[in-house]
């Protein structure tokens, strides 16, 4: 089966999540952490691809962005891994690739599922111990949190008035643990690079990508009952 071009819409939250070739760690280090997000900012910046969220599990770098138009999302990508990679390879003597293969994204529905999707991306970072946008969005900006690379969707600011109480409502957010069904939803699409939302908002995302947005339902389509024949008149 041919594979299903990327899914990749202008102007809607994208979650992205890109992994070591092999299971081998993306960072080492905080220096390579550091060099890590200046290339993200720097690749976002140049295609004007607005970073909402980060992760930077060890294995594993979860994004939540939302590019300008629809080839900005693959070539963010591609130039942050031209950049960082050549960085990683010339600083630790190796060779040969540090991604496993291409990324994989999820087109996000905005509002309450790009809420989750940046509240599973924090939560993975604060559960890893690991650097990511919760040190920005529950106002703990020190050291990396204070690099120039995150915007806020309108989604965070609908949560207070004031910094103090969105971020006071995003760390009770954070507190209560995942949404269980949200957060497995966004785990299948982003692994089946498909549409993380509302059936509605699929079949909005299909027209316009021009490609299917979800997974067909398992087994055959339910078959037409036979019409019966129309009655003759009389001869």
């Amino acid at each position: 089966m041919a594979r299903l071009p990327r899914l990749a819409v202008a102007g809607q939250p994208h979650y992205v999540v890109q992994t070591g070739v092999h299971g081998q760690p993306l960072m080492l280090d905080d220096t390579d952490r550091t060099a890590l997000l200046a290339a993200l900012r720097e690749a976002a910046a140049t295609h004007q691809v607005a970073v909402w969220g980060y992760a930077l599990l060890p294995q594993a770098l979860h994004l939540v962005v939302c590019p300008a138009a629809p080839e900005a999302l693959g070539r963010m990508m591609q130039t942050l891994g031209r950049r960082y990679v050549l960085a990683f390879n010339r600083r630790h003597q190796r060779s040969g690739a540090l991604w496993g293969g291409r990324f994989r994204a999820a087109v996000v529905e905005p509002g309450a599922w790009l809420l989750a999707a940046l509240a599973r991306v924090d939560r993975l970072g604060q559960e890893a111990g690991a650097w990511s946008s919760a040190a920005h969005h529950l106002g703990q900006a020190e050291g990396h949190a204070r690099a120039p690379l995150l915007a806020d969707p309108r989604e965070l600011w609908t949560l207070g008035n004031t910094p103090f109480e969105r971020e006071s409502a995003w760390r009770e957010r954070l507190a209560q643990g995942p949404d269980t069904a949200r957060d497995d939803a966004l785990a299948r699409a982003v692994h089946g690079t498909w549409v993380a939302g509302s059936p509605a908002f699929a079949a909005e995302m299909a027209a316009l990508a021009g490609r299917p947005a979800a997974p067909r339902r398992p087994g055959r389509p339910a078959k037409r009952a036979p019409q019966a024949d129309t009655p003759s008149g009389p001869s």
